[in-house]
């Protein structure tokens, strides 16, 4: 297939979407259909035509040009002129999402992070549509045993639904592109329902369309060609861990809800590192927990803001280092290391000398996660001057500019975080990739 055809073929796809939303739309019209059917009717009709993308696209690059073609026009839909309008299908619902930007996002996540395992894409994406889909329309139509998520809640009917429809999905993908024994197959489709049934039960504001697909992702990664033993010794540590830390979490003041999320957060950390990488993102927990006590926000629901920071962070400095090839595990410690600064920093504003000796503790707990790297993940070693300004400026700002940490805390101390290692990891790459092509046009 040529590069034309190609583009063509993507350019093709924005406006199928399009096409389809204005069906929908017209149907809501004609037939009464409610939002959150509009809803979940565009979500399947993206859901299954992103399933298609391995085989439609010979390359990879026109499936990120369609991601960012799809992000662009969600952004227009989301504008008031066409808010009311076609834009209803997805943004129709009473209650805050950012389920459409994260759809297309986790998608195109998903495609970069799979690679060539057909099976590490197809199975997530096949959960998110269909499963996710499912236990939202069985939930809103015989729901009767409801509980607690942020400030609506969800049925426990729902929730079945999308464990059965997710072991049947999970089945078939694992029987089709795998050749795992069957004792491992079916553990590990017991596991990808279990656990995908818990993301989606406690995720928040569509944050589901993004952890659920790379939470599975990031499971089969690590635990693909894992022993039945193992397997099972991994599902009742997980359950285990749930259970026990819901009465740790009370005790701390979390919400059960905040707690399970807590927990499922910790798991996917625990996956998707090794375990000195996972000490400071870890830290950013506790660290925000004691800041939210000590000196409060005005965020409604502190303790969720934190996971979707981490679970950003987490998964954007992923999808960087495997985009260029250059590993980021080192720039995700830097940016956990300011955020968990930033936090201690609130809680001790009064304390000038106590935040000198938590700042010399994270540094010298980075310092430790950085020996026990490999040198692969070393590559862009020593960061000590970068690591430094980085500590400087999340313990500057809270001493400094309090008021501005009492709205969008979380937020406000995330991009603080991230802001020194993103730029200096863009300027270093960009860099070597720049001496590394005139290197190549001289010779």
């Amino acid at each position: 297939m040529t590069v034309l055809v190609q583009i063509l073929l993507a350019a093709g796809s924005v406006l199928a979407l399009i096409g389809v939303m204005m069906v929908i739309r017209h149907l809501a019209k004609t037939a009464g259909l409610s939002a959150e059917v509009q809803r979940k009717l565009m979500h399947v009709s993206t859901g299954l035509y992103a399933l298609l993308l391995p085989w439609l696209f010979p390359d990879r690059w026109p499936v990120y040009m369609l991601i960012a073609a799809t992000v662009l026009v969600m952004l227009v839909l989301r504008l008031p002129r066409f808010s009311s309008g076609l834009g209803a299908t997805l943004h129709g619902v009473d209650r805050t999402s950012y389920g459409d930007f994260l759809l297309a996002l986790s998608v195109g996540l998903c495609f970069l992070l799979a690679g060539e395992n057909t099976l590490f894409y197809i199975l997530p994406v096949a959960v998110l549509t269909l499963a996710d889909a499912a236990a939202a329309l069985a939930g809103t139509t015989y729901g009767t045993k409801r509980y607690v998520v942020e400030d609506g809640d969800k049925s426990l009917e729902g929730s079945v639904v999308f464990f059965v429809v997710t072991l049947l999905v999970a089945i078939i993908c694992f029987l089709f592109l795998s050749k795992l024994p069957p004792s491992n197959i079916m553990m590990l489709c017991l596991m990808v329902a279990g656990f995908g049934t818990l993301v989606e039960a406690q995720s928040w504001r569509g944050f589901d369309n993004l952890f659920l697909p790379l939470g599975l992702l990031i499971f089969l990664t690590s635990h693909y060609h894992s022993s039945l033993a193992e397997l099972t010794l991994l599902a009742t540590l997980f359950f285990a861990a749930l259970a026990s830390f819901g009465a740790v979490g009370t005790k701390l003041g979390l919400t059960k809800h905040a707690t399970r999320v807590y927990v499922v957060a910790v798991f996917l950390l625990l996956a998707a590192a090794k375990l000195q990488n996972t000490v400071l993102p870890i830290m950013v927990l506790a660290a925000h927990g004691w800041a939210r006590t000590s000196s409060p926000c005005d965020s409604k629901y502190p303790d969720l803001d934190i996971i979707a920071a981490l679970g950003l962070l987490g998964f954007g400095w992923l999808a960087v280092g495997n985009a260029t090839g250059w590993d980021a595990i080192s720039f995700f410690g830097l940016s956990a290391m300011g955020l968990a600064m930033g936090h201690i920093a609130v809680a001790l504003r009064s304390s000038p000398v106590a935040i000198l000796l938590a700042a010399s503790a994270l540094f010298i707990i980075r310092t430790w996660a950085v020996s026990l790297n490999s040198e692969q993940s070393n590559w862009a070693e020593p960061l000590t001057v970068l690591a430094l300004f980085s500590l400087f400026c999340t313990v500057a700002v809270p001493l400094v500019r309090p008021h501005w940490l009492e709205e969008d805390r979380v937020l406000r101390l995330t991009l603080l975080a991230v802001a020194p290692p993103l730029l200096y990891y863009v300027w270093i790459v960009a860099g070597s990739l720049g001496a590394a092509f005139f290197s190549g046009v001289i010779s």
